[in-house]
């Protein structure tokens, strides 16, 4: 019996460690660049700013409603990669976040700034909608409405 206890808890541990995975800019640009008809949706937050939290379940409503259309809802945590086993996968777990999460990998801030948008100040939450070459950046909280109507308005 506490066989089938190990393996169930390291099954857990696994499926919650390959959800959150490491990101480059670089590997961002190449993943839309694949998704020719998808609209992507990507949010930049982090597990300490409280409306980059507040706006999380939004995220989820939204990726939930799209499951069957040509829409991917990508969570970028700006938290520290130092953080990633103690805060974000903890985190995303307690949260029960099912849409793709991903810690972003640079190390230099101000250069993947300017690359996710020239405009960014570098305040989250931030999301950026993507459909083609239709780039649109946000930086402010999304009401679930609100994300809502930004993803029509992109198609």
């Amino acid at each position: 019996m506490r066989f089938i206890y190990i393996i169930f808890f390291s099954l857990i541990s696994y499926s919650v460690n390959a959800q959150v995975k490491l990101l480059t800019v670089d590997e961002l640009d190449k993943r839309i660049a694949k998704g020719k008809d998808t609209t992507y949706v990507i949010n930049f937050w982090a597990t300490w700013c409280s409306p980059c939290v507040a706006e999380l379940p939004n995220f989820e409503k939204l990726r939930i409603e799209n499951l069957n259309k040509p829409v991917k809802v990508l969570l970028v945590s700006l938290d520290f990669k130092s953080k990633l086993q103690n805060k974000v996968i903890p985190f995303v777990e307690k949260n029960q976040i099912n849409a793709e999460v991903f810690l972003l990998n640079e190390p230099d801030q101000q250069a993947y700034i300017q690359r996710i948008d020239k405009k960014w100040s570098g305040a989250i939450p931030a999301t950026l909608f993507v459909h083609k070459k239709v780039r649109q950046f946000y930086e402010k909280e999304f009401t679930e409405t609100e994300l809502k109507k930004t993803l029509i308005n992109m198609k």
